[in-house]
């Protein structure tokens, strides 16, 4: 089976997880990873699926369309391009974690000091409420942290920044971080 990613946004509302999944079932496709939010009123969604070799990406698409215009939802359908696992770094896992006031440039400044040392975000979280309670305005950086990248320096650097914009950060190993944070 070939692989798809498939990304639906829109307004969110009851139902639509049930008809995105109905429609590749009954197509054939298999939903192998999912990962789904609701953003203040917009439902965004990106779904990893497999699906038999003869049916394309473009009937995937049309029969998603048709489903969910009623819902009016976007859909985006492209082929997955899988990387070769040899050519994959080695990487440590770790969370970073910011919060303080509010204002324009916070993700773009954190984001690019992460870049800058060619780590990975597999995940953001970031939730804004305005104001300048730190317990109001919290984001969660996932990271990827290449084997070869110096880690005292990036965390230097990152602390740096956060100082700069008035923010409180945490750096911590993933493994570290599900263990404090365990309910």
């Amino acid at each position: 089976m070939e692989k798809v990613i498939i990304s639906v946004l829109g307004p969110d509302k009851p139902g639509i997880l049930a008809a995105i999944s109905k429609s590749l079932f009954s197509q054939s496709c298999n939903v192998e990873n999912v990962s789904q939010t609701s953003l203040q009123s917009e439902f965004a969604g990106i779904f990893i699926i497999s699906k038999p070799k003869e049916l394309s990406t473009d009937k995937i698409k049309s029969h998603l369309n048709e489903t969910l215009a009623p819902l009016e939802l976007h859909v985006h359908v492209k082929d997955l391009e899988l990387k070769d696992k040899d050519s994959i770094l080695p990487t440590e896992p770790f969370v970073i974690t910011t919060g303080g006031p509010d204002r324009k440039g916070l993700v773009a400044e954190i984001t690019a000091m992460i870049a800058s040392y060619g780590v990975n975000i597999s995940n953001l979280q970031a939730v804004f409420k305005g104001g300048a309670d730190p317990k109001d305005n919290i984001m969660i950086y996932e990271v990827d942290v290449p084997a070869d990248v110096d880690q005292q320096a990036l965390c230097g650097d990152l602390k740096d920044t956060a100082y700069r914009l008035g923010l409180d950060i945490s750096i911590q190993h993933r493994n570290i971080f599900e263990a404090i944070n365990r309910i």
